[in-house]
Formats: C-alpha cells, structure tokens, sequence
C-alpha cells in the first residue's frame, strides 16, 4: 500500500491510556494525550505556531488527565494553585519543544501548560506530585513511549497521513491500541486518536 508523505500535515491525535495505582482517591487512572500538529489545525479550530518557531515534525502532549472508571473525570481541583513559572523554569525549553501549543494568538506555551495544570494536574496535586513532578512525568512519558518508532515498526514511514487502511498494520506494533476519527476531521478516513494501554509508574519511572 502506498504511502503519503506530509505534504499534507497527519491528521492524527495520539491517547495513551495510563493505568496508576493512583496516590489519590479522587481519581482512578491517567490519560496522557498526545497529538500531531495537524491533527490540531485539521480540526475546526484555527491554529499557529508557538513564538519558538514551526514545532518539529513529531507527536506533541496535550495534557496528563486524571480520569475515572465511569468515564467521568475530576477537574479544577484546587483554584488557588496557580502555575508557579519558577517551579517549572528548568523544564521550560523540552516542554517548548515537546508540548507546544498551536491555539491562536501565538505564545510561549506557558498559557497553555498553565490551563492543563489548572484543570487536570491540581487534581493529581499531592505530597508525591507537585507542579515540577507532573510536568517531568510527562515528559518522560513522551521521551519512553516514542511513538514514531512505534510508527515505523508498522511500516509506516515518512511522515504519513495515516489512513483506517493502515491500522491492522499499526496494531501489530501497538496491539493494545484502538482507534477513531471522531474529532471533526474533514476527511472522515483518516485516524485520529490511538488509545494505548500503559502502566504510568512504569513509564514515568
């Protein structure tokens, strides 16, 4: 089957599902939501590239969300815990690399960074995770889970737009991995999200 190059941004929202012996009891697991830039600007949001320039061509996070069960999911935890830059300053450059943000006016990032914090990481907020812990797990998340790689073992090289097509090929190297294309994409066969059973303690390691 022939493959597309990205002349055409993936359109292609990664969904890591992270199993946790949760520290807290307000929630039972994590997601860890990685996307492809195009997947973001494909979508009916407008979109522009952070002040550090055109992100590199590979996965970005989005956000690490405590979720529940029952698909119900605490957020806005803890309103008077603001992101502190100064907790996170020595993070600032690899989350400006591998958390960018595309919304629109274009920014440093630390908008975006503070907005996941305050809706999803002070609801993981604990003696075990504070501000610098989450967005380090994160990071570290991304960097293990190397989903390019992932990618290229199913033989989808280059870049591709990946296609509903390619999906049997890409569970081989993600078997735990289920997919959709639900997120307003124009062209509706085209993969947006992959979700991928992980264990956070592991991999956040």
């Amino acid at each position: 089957m022939k493959l597309i190059t990205f002349s055409v941004f993936i359109k292609l929202l990664i969904i890591q599902y992270l199993s946790v012996l949760c520290v807290s009891e307000d929630f039972d697991f994590f997601y860890f939501v990685q996307q492809w830039p195009g997947s973001y600007c494909d979508t009916k949001h407008s979109c522009c590239y952070p002040r550090t320039g055109k992100p590199a061509a590979d996965f970005g996070i989005h956000g690490l969300w405590p979720q529940n069960k029952d698909g119900s999911y605490p957020q806005n935890c803890n309103r008077d815990s603001s992101l502190n830059e100064d907790q996170i300053s020595d993070l600032t450059s690899s989350l400006q690399k591998d958390w960018p943000s595309l919304s629109c006016p274009s920014s440093t990032g630390f908008r975006f960074w503070s907005h996941e914090w305050e809706k999803h990481g002070t609801c993981a907020e604990s003696e075990e995770i504070d501000q610098h812990g989450y967005f380090e797990a994160a990071l570290k998340l991304k960097e293990k889970a190397n989903l390019l790689q992932a990618l290229k073992s199913a033989g989808i090289h280059a870049l591709p737009v990946i296609y509903t097509a390619f999906f049997p090929r890409l569970k081989e190297s993600l078997p735990s991995a289920t997919a959709s294309n639900n997120h307003g994409l124009r062209k509706k066969n085209m993969v947006q999200e992959l979700n991928q059973t992980m264990d956070f303690m592991t991999w956040a390691a």
